[in-house]
């Protein structure tokens, strides 16, 4: 199910005035994949998301399913379309009252699903979740990774074409994180789900999207190829992100780490994609040119599609030959990036 937003604006009234939160936003989320809305608290990611989801009305502007506008449909279309869409919340927003089962089987009760069309059903999402055996388990029984993954399986026991995860994985712990998220890319391939990711995480962006925008202030100021926006990233709110970005390895302790030991200096930021994280070509223009380099931070990020390596560097030397290797290093596909 492909997404196509069109001039979307939403503006909320509250005592201390009317805020804009989404402000003339237009995107196009291509069907099957999963595609992260990245923003800082504030930046409209939850107001844009209740937009695209159909549980808000934009006040301006257009939601299309494929070819076919939904967000000004007639009330009882409008429920019928809800249905075809999954959710899932960093709260987990599970009944305490019900068990495992009973949650994912919610939805296809309230849709009037026969009973025997439910149970089978319900034990299909289980399996898919890796919980087989915890359909009879009380909520309160139950670890975070666990809620989130019968959270999973209820959003999609009717069948979604999409999958909307709002900060799923913001309440969980690195590992589990990790698992969470490995779950989601194996579901959406076996089902061929549209997902979209809200997330303030960039390295949920790096580990599971493949396109992704960033939001600040109700506007997309970047948006593209996860690989592109990693690589050479544009705004100085994306730059923010990854500069702080944890690194892999708090998620996975054998992988190497990004790390900066000096906040002094570090002029230039060189990054190596794919292939030349390997190459020592450092050596090749210390050779070639009379500069210095003084290596401030250094490592490399690990996104589905390839490797980023990164350094963040003074070079010093005369202007000229400072030149000389920053043109020699952009010849040998480095991206330079001068300043933050």
């Amino acid at each position: 199910m492909q997404i196509t937003l069109e001039h979307l604006k939403r503006t909320y009234t509250s005592n201390s005035g009317q805020v804009t939160a989404v402000q003339d936003i237009s995107l196009s989320i291509p069907s099957n994949t999963i595609y992260g809305i990245i923003g800082k608290s504030g930046a409209g990611k939850s107001s844009l998301v209740r937009l695209i989801s159909l549980l808000e009305a934009p006040d301006e502007g257009a939601v299309y399913y494929d070819n076919r506008r939904v967000d000004n449909l007639p009330k009882k279309e409008l429920i019928e379309q809800r249905r075809k869409t999954g959710m899932i919340f960093q709260n987990f927003n599970l009944f305490s009252s019900r068990t495992a089962a009973k949650n994912i089987a919610y939805p296809l009760e309230i849709c009037g699903t026969p009973k025997n069309v439910i149970k089978d059903r319900v034990e299909e999402m289980l399996a898919l979740v890796g919980l087989e055996n915890k359909g009879n388990a009380p909520i309160s029984t139950l670890s975070g990774g666990q809620k989130q993954r019968i959270a999973i399986a209820r959003a999609l026991a009717a069948k979604p074409d999409i999958l909307f995860c709002d900060e799923a994985t913001s309440a969980l712990d690195p590992q589990t994180t990790r698992s969470i998220l490995s779950l989601i890319k194996e579901i959406q391939k076996k089902m061929n789900l549209t997902v979209v990711m809200i997330t303030h995480q960039m390295e949920v962006v790096r580990d599971v999207c493949s396109l992704v925008s960033v939001l600040d202030f109700g506007k997309v100021v970047e948006q593209g190829n996860v690989a592109d926006i990693f690589t050479n990233p544009k705004s100085a709110v994306t730059k923010d992100f990854i500069s702080t970005m944890p690194s892999k390895t708090e998620m996975i302790e054998d992988e190497p780490t990004v790390m900066r030991w000096s906040k002094d200096g570090g002029k230039y930021t060189l990054r190596f994609v794919g292939s030349l994280t390997g190459e020592p070509i450092l050596s090749r223009v210390s050779r070639k040119f009379n500069i210095e380099y003084n290596i401030r931070a250094g490592g490399i990020q690990h996104l589905p599609e390839k490797d980023i390596g990164t350094l963040i560097t003074d070079i010093n030397g005369t202007e000229e030959e400072v030149a000389k290797a920053l043109d020699f290093l952009r010849q040998e596909g480095v991206i330079v990036q001068e300043g933050k």
